[in-house]
């Protein structure tokens, strides 16, 4: 033992040695790891953060829910990385500017929920207390069945049966008619389905059978009222209704926040939000629009955080014309987005007279609608009545000159004039390049055909049917098959008169070797068209209106195509 102690001695002062150099190695090592994880961690939120930059840019409609996704898988890595050494994550990265927007909007949405919640309340409307006061708590019973078909009788005037069984019991419903059962097209609906109207002899029947519900009377006579004054036009019925679109409006667009990853937003931007906008616009009897009014609605889009979006409600306002239409119009030119004014002007200016033999409104009827707007709208409006082909030149100018002098503005006569000193080349232009600025925004092919076709009509000669030709052929080949088959047909359904002379020249320009490229960039698209959807609405208008024009090119376009040609 004494002669092999020596060795054992050495041989443990080395593994000290040895464990020792190991430790300061690892310490080396794990130093050399955190730095590399620290480095991973920062790139990685730097690299999120242009991430963040570039996605907010891009023209998409769920913005908000990528980014989040972004963030949130940030955190992780974060998370991840920082549990291999240290255990703890470091700071979160500093939120994106479109996430602090999203949130913000949350919060304000919020804000302005719970105070129309409450003025609607105040206010006393035929809808269950205890309901109205659950949204408080939860806004997502909103949606629920129950509150849902509530919603439609208070907008009805009606009441739903069970409440009516729940609170009065069966014997009232004496006092009701039956809105739902039908013996031919609901004979057997559910109970829960079923909603009932207060009968118009209401007082006489409640005075006649005083024995029915003794207890509840007040109470029945008071819901009576409560609707009653809910579906006239009094100032409180009106109040409530306002009210309650305000309140639909913010609790539609919070739940879709809330929700981006599911919903889709053509159907809150495009259906369901323009309807209740208009509806607080010119569904209130209201005698007209004012600048209260509209001040009102433009604080309720500035909720919307996207301006597409906002763009989206306002164009979908106004589908059956009339104040809805003028309101559209409106809210457009006030937005201050100027990339296509000149078309909205001339639509609205289109919308606001009408064609003859209808006589053109007086002015001081658009001076009421044109002082809602900006003095530039103003200026470009009265610009436009001027040279509006609907109306005789003397009139146009004498009805311009009575809006500039009632808008107090000045120099529009200077103006008009100068724009009618313009050379017939260039004025041709201007208004051909505007048209090309209608087609390059992929406006719908109607409207693009309702300018060409006023074009046409104002400056009916060779060279303008020559131009607009070009401008067509520079245009995407679908955007002319489409543009071509709306051409002939004006708003009022009728056949325009001199559609069959310029689609002539249209299909002879089209079949001559000259426009050899243009014909075989139609061809292919027709050919798509007719290998995906042979019955497609819009390949037979094209080949129906091309034989109208021209029997014989059709059997050409038809046997390029690869379809049979039409017998009639």
């Amino acid at each position: 033992m004494q002669k092999g102690w020596h060795d054992l001695v050495l041989r443990v002062q080395q593994l000290e040695s040895d464990r020792s150099a190991m430790e300061h190695e690892n310490k080396a090592l794990r130093s050399l790891l955190e730095r590399v994880i620290e480095h991973r961690q920062k790139s990685h939120n730097e690299l999120v953060l242009i991430l963040t930059g570039m996605v907010t840019k891009l023209p998409l409609n769920e913005v908000g829910v990528i980014v989040s996704r972004l963030v949130e898988h940030n955190n992780n890595v974060s998370h991840v990385l920082a549990a291999l050494v240290k255990g703890t994550a470091d700071a979160d990265m500093p939120q994106p500017e479109v996430l602090k927007t999203l949130e913000q909007a949350k919060r304000d949405l919020t804000a302005a929920f719970k105070q129309a919640l409450e003025e609607l309340i105040k206010l006393d409307p035929p809808l269950e207390t205890g309901l109205l006061e659950s949204l408080g708590t939860d806004a997502e019973l909103f949606f629920t069945p129950r509150m849902v078909r509530a919603n439609r009788c208070f907008i009805k005037g009606q009441v739903p049966r069970e409440r009516i069984v729940r609170e009065f019991g069966e014997d009232s419903l004496l006092f009701f008619k039956d809105m739902t059962t039908d013996p031919k097209l609901n004979p057997r609906p559910k109970p829960e389905e079923i909603v009932l109207a207060f009968k118009h002899d209401f007082e006489t029947l409640f005075e006649q059978n005083t024995s029915i519900i003794p207890e509840k009377r007040e109470r029945l006579q008071a819901l009576h009222r409560q609707v009653q004054q809910s579906k006239g036009p009094a100032d409180t019925g009106r109040a409530q209704k306002c009210t309650f679109q305000r309140l639909s409006f913010v609790i539609e667009l919070l739940h879709y926040y809330d929700n981006q990853n599911t919903e889709t937003p053509d159907v809150i931007f495009a259906q369901r939000l323009p309807v209740l906008v208009e509806q607080l616009g010119v569904g209130t009897s209201r005698d007209s629009l004012d600048e209260k009014l509209l001040a009102e609605l433009e604080a309720l889009l500035t909720f919307v955080i996207n301006p597409d979006h906002r763009l989206m409600i306002i164009n979908n306002i106004g589908k059956g014309g009339g104040a809805g239409k003028t309101l559209k119009y409106l809210l457009r030119l006030r937005a201050g987005r100027l990339d296509d004014m000149d078309h909205v002007v001339n639509e609205f200016v289109r919308h606001l007279i009408p064609s003859p033999p209808e006589n053109p409104p007086v002015a001081t009827a658009l001076l009421a609608v044109l002082r809602l707007l900006p003095p530039e709208a103003q200026r470009r409006v009265a610009k436009a009545i001027v040279s509006y082909d609907r109306l005789r030149k003397s009139d146009a100018e004498a009805l311009a000159k009575e809006l500039a002098s009632g808008l107090g503005l000045k120099g529009l006569e200077e103006e008009t004039v100068a724009i009618e000193a313009l050379p017939p080349e260039m004025e041709r232009q201007l208004a051909w390049s505007k048209i090309k600025e209608l087609i390059a925004q992929r406006s719908d092919a109607a409207t693009v055909a309702n300018v060409i076709r006023d074009r046409l009509h104002a400056k009916y000669d060779v060279d303008e049917i020559r131009q607009s030709w070009i401008t067509l052929t520079e245009a995407d080949p679908m955007s002319l098959i489409r543009i071509f088959c709306q051409l002939p047909f004006r708003a009022d359904g009728k056949t325009d008169p001199i559609a069959r002379t310029v689609l002539e020249t249209y299909v002879t320009r089209l079949t001559h070797e000259k426009y050899a490229g243009t014909y075989n960039k139609v061809l292919t698209s027709l050919r798509n068209m007719f290998h995906a959807k042979p019955d497609s609405p819009t390949l037979l208008n094209f080949v129906a209106l091309v034989k109208w024009a021209d029997p014989e090119a059709v059997n050409k376009l038809c046997g390029d195509v690869g379809m049979p040609v039409p017998t009639h």
